[in-house]
């Protein structure tokens, strides 16, 4: 068995702890209950207060959960939502398209697809979920740091490293590329990812109107594309199940 780290154990049991039961908990509780003397589990309450997981009342100096592990999972209850409501629309996407379709977000510096719906033929293919892309080659990607500038700053940090010969690497050129994103609502990736490839990607808005992933297609240059263009139809269909699923997350039309 591969050996564990003892004060992460420890501080996910008082998190536990802090979970159940009562609301707020004193030291000398916290303590009690899970075995620890009351310097290591002061040690390792203040810890979790500095990262905002803990906080303590002022007035009774007791210790309840924190903001941030709302935040956490706040975020890990979206990319759930995201995907089930993407469900469907992508089913729909995919056969509409003939092409693979993908969900994607923002994750350590890269795009995670959370969701990946088969090319509708009888060819071998392989389900990518939580596979990583890169954010400034991809469609997925390029929507990501168009709409969001958290995502824009992260693709800036990675760099814009060359995958392929038509990879854009300077960073003035990706920007104005980024800016033709956002005024016409989606983003396109051919042959930037991978030779003979082509994608086409829109954003998904969340009911604050956020950017908190967005949905694509994914196929061979000569399906995907109409001269050098993507086909629009095909963007069409992209940005109508973008749409969709914005509309099913509470963002209304956009």
């Amino acid at each position: 068995m591969a050996r564990t780290i003892q004060s992460l154990e420890r501080a996910a049991a008082v998190l536990r702890l802090l979970a159940g039961g009562e609301r707020r908990l004193g030291l000398s509780d916290i303590a009690s209950s899970i075995g620890l003397a009351k310097g290591t589990a002061h040690g390792l309450l203040r810890t979790l207060q500095q990262e905002g997981f803990v906080e303590q009342d002022a007035g009774s100096g007791k210790y309840q959960l924190g903001a941030e592990l709302l935040r956490l999972g706040n975020s890990y209850l979206d990319v759930h939502e995201l995907r089930a409501r993407a469900l469907v629309w992508t089913d729909d996407l995919a056969r509409s398209s003939g092409e693979s379709a993908y969900v994607g977000v923002l994750h350590q510096r890269g795009v995670l697809i959370v969701h990946h719906v088969f090319r509708p033929d009888d060819s071998r293919q392989v389900l990518e979920v939580g596979a990583m892309q890169p954010l400034h080659s991809t469609a997925l990607g390029k929507v990501l740091a168009a709409f969001d500038p958290v995502a824009h700053n992260e693709a800036m940090e990675a760099g814009l490293r060359a995958i392929t010969d038509a990879t854009v690497v300077d960073p003035a050129a990706f920007d104005r590329g980024l800016t033709e994103v956002r005024t016409r609502g989606w983003a396109a990736d051919v042959g930037e990812t991978w030779d003979g490839v082509a994608s086409v990607a829109a954003p998904i808005l969340d009911r604050r109107r956020m950017p908190v992933g967005a949905v694509g297609i994914t196929g061979a240059v000569e399906r995907m594309l109409e001269g050098s263009v993507p086909r629009p139809r095909l963007v069409a269909a992209v940005r109508d199940c973008a749409r969709s699923v914005s509309r099913d997350l509470g963002s209304g039309r956009f």
